[in-house]
């Protein structure tokens, strides 16, 4: 489990193919691994990955041929910068939100609009996502935790931050890039439960304030 909030910008420094799969080894750069250790887990661009090495500031993980074609992990190449985030632990600020590392899609960058001091990105999602999407819920987009500021149709919008363009891979998407997608787990999980017999009915999602009646 994560919270979205990103402890640092790393660079891959190899890629081995290992029989489909592939080893991947990332230089944290200022994040420190001094307790980190083989099995622990990483999120890497919002992928929860296994650490199998850790060697000063590198780690690495082996990243599954079906974890390859689900996320954008295969297209990173030598010197590609990735956002990192340990796994939560009970005395870890949760200053984002709940976040499991298992990513939902690929999204796309469909347009980075300069508004005030933030940066307005807006994101395309695969149809079967969408309805997850809310105003002012919680969306993880490549490891960070952000609020979807606006929705239409299969598209979302979020502001970034000063600091969180320069503390994330932010900075540099543009238009036509791929992100890594996880939706907030309470949605799925409301899902679920509305939709199985037996479970929760829109009289009592509006009692607990979920919807709103007419």
């Amino acid at each position: 489990m994560f919270t979205g909030i990103i402890e640092a910008v790393g660079r891959v420094s190899a890629l081995e193919p290992r029989g489909g799969d592939l080893r991947l080894s990332i230089d944290c750069g200022a994040l420190d691994l001094a307790a980190t250790a083989i099995g622990d887990s990483i999120a890497v661009n919002g992928c929860c990955l296994t650490a199998v090495e850790v060697s000063g500031s590198t780690f690495s993980a082996d990243v599954s041929r079906e974890s390859l074609s689900l996320t954008t992990l295969g297209a990173l190449e030598r010197g590609s910068p990735v956002n990192l985030e340990r796994a939560l632990t009970l005395s870890k600020p949760l200053g984002g939100h709940l976040v499991t590392g298992h990513v939902d899609g690929i999204g796309r960058i469909e347009s980075r609009v300069d508004d005030g001091r933030s940066v307005r990105f807006v994101c395309r999602v695969p149809d079967e996502l969408a309805r997850y999407l809310a105003r002012k819920g919680s969306i993880c987009i490549d490891g960070v935790s952000l609020t979807v500021n606006g929705v239409e149709g299969s598209t979302f919008s979020v502001n970034i931050v000063p600091h969180t363009l320069e503390a994330t891979g932010f900075g540099g998407y543009r238009s036509g890039s791929r992100v890594n997608l996880e939706v907030d787990i309470v949605a799925r999980y409301l899902e679920r439960l509305v939709g199985e017999p037996g479970g929760l009915t829109r009289a009592r999602l509006e009692d607990y304030g979920f919807v709103k009646g007419h």
